[in-house]
């Protein structure tokens, strides 16, 4: 660790994970916490903590989203500065559905460097659209015990019985359909290009075939976390 004038340097991972809908972003820093000790921080479970928790940040995200509007970046990183100065995540974190925008990076930025902290990696999960949009498309589950299944990559063992319950009534969201998977797509790729940029600029920029298994991008995910953090 080096002492600067303001603030003391960490060795800290932050890792961020970009991807669309569907990529295995959930799946893959949940691996990434096992490994090597890091914390996903999601923004939903961020505002949802500080709000049942009553702090300063949570109070304020709370009144907005009592009024039915938007909770502003301002609250958000004041809610995410909180949760990061936390002894747990000592060894690093994942950031999940946050930063969204350049500007949010940006802010992000400040507040890490104000924390002696810096973006370790930005993580883009790559994908070929098509191919994304048959993956989500084709999902259902078990509707007794949620287990997952696929038209063309995973299908019950016994047709119509589910490998983990024996039940026989399955159910597929309401929105996973190829026209809202391309929707989806084509909204991650305008949000993200921006962030693609910045995080190109500042040389924390990683990429990922992430049609892979979820092994062999686990692997690819492990590789970068030994390398940089």
């Amino acid at each position: 660790m080096a002492e600067t004038e303001n603030t003391v340097e960490t060795t800290a991972a932050v890792l961020i994970l970009l991807g669309p809908p569907g990529a295995g972003k959930g799946t893959q820093a949940r691996m990434l916490e096992e490994r090597f000790g890091l914390v996903q921080l999601s923004t939903g479970d961020l505002l949802r903590a500080a709000v049942a928790q009553g702090t300063p940040a949570g109070l304020a995200a709370k009144a907005v989203m009592e009024a039915g509007g938007l909770v502003s970046d301002e609250i958000v990183l004041a809610i995410l500065k909180d949760r990061m100065a936390e002894p747990d995540v000592a060894k690093g974190v994942i950031l999940d559905g946050f930063p969204r925008t350049a500007g949010q990076a940006e802010a992000l930025d400040t507040l890490l460097a104000d924390a002696g902290q810096k973006v370790t990696a930005a993580v883009s999960l790559e994908v070929d659209d098509e191919a994304m949009i048959a993956r989500v498309a084709g999902r259902y589950t078990c509707a007794s015990c949620g287990e997952g299944y696929h038209d063309a990559f995973k299908q019950p063992a016994v047709a119509g019985v589910c490998d983990k319950c024996g039940g026989t009534e399955f159910k597929r969201r309401a929105d996973d359909t190829a026209e809202t998977a391309r929707a989806r797509l084509q909204a991650y790729h305008a949000q993200t290009a921006p962030l693609i940029a910045h995080y190109r600029a500042l040389g924390v920029l990683e990429e990922i075939d992430a049609m892979g298994s979820i092994d062999e991008i686990a692997a690819g995910l492990g590789s970068i976390v030994e390398r940089v953090a």
